[in-house]
């Protein structure tokens, strides 16, 4: 158990994982060495809000360009 080769996954600390690789792969049970185990494609389960989604940052960076142009005005006006 010991001289088995590790798992090369990265924990939430920066650390490396510890845990035992499963054989033929390189990554543990929990990182992704078992057959079916990881993110479902596209991940839609880490989805929680969609602060980050295209439409949203398009959003706001048309927001902050009318905002600009507004404050721009302003200041031609005062």
């Amino acid at each position: 158990m010991l001289a088995s080769p590790r798992c090369g996954a990265r924990t939430r600390s920066g650390d490396a994982c510890r845990a035992p690789s499963v054989h033929g792969e390189t990554r543990c049970r929990m990182h992704g060495g078992a057959a079916g185990s990881g993110a479902p494609m596209g991940n839609r389960n880490a989805q929680k809000h969609g602060l980050y989604t295209r439409d949203a940052i398009a959003e706001r960076k048309q927001v902050r360009t009318l905002l600009g142009e507004t404050r721009k005005l302003l200041e031609e006006l005062k």
